[in-house]
């Protein structure tokens, strides 16, 4: 599946917050998901349906609401000859905050995702939450937690928990079987303690080594069962150097995976600085020793968009939504890579005192 670019996300994300802010007077507001590959006419068709339906509608005011913003829907949905590739989302109705007053509003959105449901509602508010979902981080986590008698793998993917597998060790308990020695039945726990370290590191082997776009490992358990295993098991070295949190957890299964990514949340956001932290040390490093290959102002930042010669463009939340949708658009327009980065680290307050906006350049432009 691809990912969302900054640019998407940040349009999409506006496109969200708008809609939910949204409340109709009444049941008035038409929600309309057209999922990807399923027939837009077929759509539309039950839309004219809807609109026999609404008739039925005891107050006037709100059955021509209903009506108006059906036909709307409709008309707009005829505008295709096909449902587009990742699908179509439809959302229409008054969105007049005075009674007696009519503002029938309509957007329509393809998804930078595949819409994989179908809806039609009629509601005081819209249904956001398939495109809320898609603003989910497309970042996937690995997840161990490491105890004596039971481990459970599982994934963090965006805001998702899955536990992938659960085991068991059968190391035996802390009970000496009668007649054994205590060195020797020390022994025998240590060793299928080894034993059950390389099992689990051979399931994170299978589970995780072929995918290439994990960002990280999230390891927990009790001390110091967490540090043998890592010290131990042979992880292999592709995966051993993808831990990036070890915390101290009591508690397996799904549950645990949860109690583990909730304790990692600093170091959740820590990767998500690091991202900003990396496009940010590149500007300022190319400023700093080839400037003619960086722009900064929203002037020339904007000359460099128009004359399709910025290869990265940066640009500061803080410089508000409406300008940001047009620096994207022109941005867009030469296939230029898209960074928002926020002024919550010492990076983003200098980019910001240089304007908010800044491009690294493919070329050089003397003017």
């Amino acid at each position: 599946m691809a990912k969302i670019t900054e640019s998407e996300r940040f349009e999409l994300e506006s496109l969200v917050e708008t809609l939910e802010g949204i409340r109709g007077r009444h049941t008035e507001l038409i929600t309309v998901y057209v999922p990807s590959g399923f027939n837009i006419n077929q759509v539309a068709r039950q839309l004219e349906d809807e609109k026999g339906t609404a008739t039925n509608i005891k107050s006037n005011a709100t059955r021509k609401n209903v009506v108006n913003a059906l036909e709307k829907a409709i008309r707009k949905l005829k505008e295709y000859k096909q449902t587009p590739p990742n699908g179509l989302a439809v959302f229409a109705g008054n969105v007049s905050e005075v009674e007696g007053k009519e503002e029938l509003r309509i957007w329509a959105i393809e998804p930078p995702k595949k819409m994989k449901v179908r809806i039609y509602r009629c509601d005081q508010t819209f249904v956001m939450e398939p495109l809320s979902q898609m603003l989910v981080s497309d970042e996937v986590y690995a997840l161990l937690i490491i105890e004596r008698n039971e481990a459970s793998i599982g994934m963090l993917d965006g805001k998702h928990v899955r536990l992938i597998r659960n085991m068991t060790s059968g190391i035996p308990g802390k009970t000496r079987a009668g007649g054994q020695s205590a060195q020797r039945f020390a022994r025998i726990r240590e060793s299928a303690a080894k034993e059950f370290f390389k099992r689990v590191a051979d399931h994170m082997k299978t589970e995780f080594f072929e995918m290439k776009d994990i960002k990280g490992i999230l390891i927990g358990g009790p001390i110091p069962t967490k540090e043998e295993f890592l010290d131990q098991a042979q992880l292999v070295t592709e995966l051993k150097n993808k831990v990036i949190a070890v915390k101290d957890l009591g508690g397996t299964g799904l549950s645990g995976l949860i109690d583990l990514v909730n304790l990692c949340e600093d170091t959740l956001a820590e990767q998500e600085v690091t991202k900003q932290k990396k496009i940010m040390d590149e500007f300022f490093e190319k400023l700093a020793k080839d400037p003619d290959k960086v722009a900064y102002g929203m002037a020339e930042v904007e000359d460099r968009l128009t004359r399709g010669a910025v290869d990265k463009l940066i640009i500061s939340k803080t410089l508000g939504k409406k300008k940001i949708k047009e620096l994207t658009a022109l941005a867009s327009e030469s296939s230029t890579n898209v960074h928002l980065v926020t002024n919550e680290t010492p990076e983003g307050v200098q980019f910001d005192n240089l304007g908010g906006v800044g491009g690294l350049l493919r070329f050089a432009i003397m003017d």
